[in-house]
């Protein structure tokens, strides 16, 4: 079934190129593997065509744009990962869960601004391998507000925010 939120974000995307002339690629994400069924990908499917919305590209359409399914797509998102480690937008994080979800409390408890303190975020990218190495799990996280402080972004549907 298509949530309220995937219908939205088709919508503006659909909206925004059908206005500019663009493609509207229509991908679908299929890497929980328990709820990836044919009677899901029908449903997103019928679910886009009730509210209207076509495609140009897609699972059923093809095209120059594909793989239209996440899982398909991982060996992209692996470079990416792999980039951004590399250039240090992202870094391996070694809390456990629990130590995490403390911080985050503490954080907006105190109710301070901008990033938490995040210990692995300050290891060297041989210190983080090192780490990993020992691990079964971790959580990547990205390190986008950095040095400088908060950063505006540009976003065409809410205007500029912070």
């Amino acid at each position: 079934m298509l949530h309220i939120g995937g219908a939205r974000t088709a919508l503006f995307n659909w909206a925004l190129a059908r206005r500019h002339g663009g493609v509207f690629v229509l991908r679908v994400e299929d890497t929980d593997t328990e709820r990836n069924t044919a009677e899901s990908l029908q449903s997103i499917l019928d679910s886009m065509r009730w509210l209207g919305l076509d495609w140009d590209e897609g699972p059923d359409a093809g095209g120059e744009f594909g793989p239209y399914f996440q899982s398909e797509r991982m060996p992209h998102y692996q470079a990416a990962i792999e980039r951004g480690l590399n250039e240090g937008w992202l870094y391996r994080c070694f809390l456990t869960p629990d130590e995490a979800q403390a911080m985050r409390e503490q954080h907006l408890e105190e109710k301070r601004p901008g990033r938490w303190e995040n210990p692995s975020r300050e290891l060297s990218i041989a210190d983080q391998q090192r780490e990993n190495s020992t691990l079964q799990q971790l959580d990547l996280r990205d390190d986008v507000i950095g040095d400088e402080g908060a950063q505006a972004i540009s976003d065409a549907l809410r205007e500029n925010s912070m």
